[in-house]
């Protein structure tokens, strides 16, 4: 007899060869480790944007300190200065009831000492004067354009009533017996900057000048015995 060819079979893991009775033959895939480890998406390109960011902020600091140094040497701006040159008394009248009506006429002087820069003097200004936390009047400045290395002169009227209480009067009366009254004199006043014909934006000036004057009696000449300006800005 001619014996038949041997037949290979692939058995399915975990079977076992036709008539064995030994346990089923397991195969085990071990599992494939890879050294590659992905890197961190966008390292590189985060750290750039911030160079970029803070090459770009350098750049801004040094074209603004040019600007400003050519700004400060071509115009050499100044500071305006205000002055108040005389106080006049139209009426200080304490009514029945510590009710004081107060009429002033003050002339303050502006002067603005540029040879390129002007002011526009905005309409929302106020005026007050103070005495020992009683505001006696107030009042408000003109809308006006001061031009360069002009010195304006303006008269303004403050009128007010107050209400004065015991104590504030008693010490009123002391202070105008001995000739030495103060005063606190408050400005609020828009102001505008303009170079040449270009107006720069809108900020606050506020001044406070504090005054010692030798009488408020009505139509007599008010003497300023002294003052003191503290000026500042808000933008």
């Amino acid at each position: 007899m001619t014996a038949s060819p041997a037949q290979h079979v692939v058995l399915p893991p975990g079977s076992r060869n036709p008539g064995s009775t030994g346990p089923p033959i397991y195969h085990h895939n071990v599992p494939a480790y890879s050294t590659n480890y992905p890197k961190k998406p966008g390292g590189k390109s985060c750290f750039r944007c911030i160079c970029c960011c803070c090459c770009c902020l350098l750049l801004l600091i040094f074209v603004l300190a040019i600007l400003t140094f050519f700004f400060y040497n071509m115009y050499k701006p100044k500071v305006p200065s205000y002055d108040i040159q005389d106080l006049q008394v139209k009426s200080f009248d304490l009514q029945p009831g510590s009710i004081l009506n107060t009429e002033l006429l003050v002339n303050v002087k502006a002067d603005n000492p540029n040879s390129h820069i002007g002011f526009t003097y905005g309409d929302d200004s106020s005026i007050d004067v103070v005495y020992s936390d009683a505001n006696l009047c107030t009042g408000k400045l003109p809308y006006f354009y001061q031009g360069h290395q002009n010195t304006t002169l303006m008269t303004i009227d403050l009128v007010g009533k107050s209400v004065l209480a015991s104590g504030v009067q008693e010490d009123f009366a002391q202070r105008q017996k001995e000739g030495k009254i103060p005063l606190l004199v408050k400005v609020k006043v828009p102001l505008r900057i303009v170079i040449g014909n270009m107006p720069l934006r809108q900020f606050k000036v506020f001044l406070n000048c504090s005054l010692v004057v030798d009488s408020l009696t009505p139509n007599k000449k008010v003497g300023v015995l002294s003052s003191n300006t503290t000026l500042y800005f808000e933008f």
